[in-house]
């Protein structure tokens, strides 16, 4: 149960951490309101109770992954987790603060191939168990269109 409160902590801290990096809200951001967004941007409020329920799933995917795999594939089990980590909490910045539209888009197209790997492995070493993952994996692919979007219309 330990490393399952690990991985809550670890994961909430990258959304807390990119929050912080982020700089203001999109709802306070200036320049966020003056982009085309497209049509399908989901509402302010399904953003916090997607991550929510992303990071949940992800943490008891993690911990469990950490009973379900090899010694060697932990290791490169969490190299990977330690590079999400990263491109998850960059993401923010890079897109919010500096306005980097493009940078963010090749960012979470990263992302969004990484998340796949552990869906993939997820699902082939630990079955319904790595059902987990799909929400992080969907979430990211229509993040990967609402940022393509803002790239490509402003």
């Amino acid at each position: 149960m330990l490393r399952f409160i690990i991985f809550l902590v670890i994961n909430f801290g990258a959304l807390a951490l990119g929050s912080v990096l982020m700089g203001s809200t999109p709802a306070e951001n200036r320049w966020y309101q003056s982009l085309q967004i497209a049509p399908w941007t989901p509402p302010g409020w399904f953003f916090g109770f997607a991550w929510t329920t992303i990071m949940i799933c992800f943490s008891i995917f993690m911990w469990k992954a950490s009973f379900w795999f090899s010694k060697s594939e932990l290791s490169i089990l969490y190299i990977l987790f330690a590079i999400q980590f990263i491109l998850n909490v960059i993401w923010n910045p890079i897109f919010f603060h500096w306005h980097k539209t493009g940078i963010a888009l090749v960012t979470i197209v990263s992302l969004t191939l990484l998340i796949a790997w552990f869906t993939f492995k997820g699902i082939k070493n630990m079955g319904a168990w790595g059902i987990l993952m799909l929400p992080y994996q969907i979430w990211l692919i229509v993040a990967c269109t609402l940022n393509g979007y803002v790239y490509a219309n402003n």
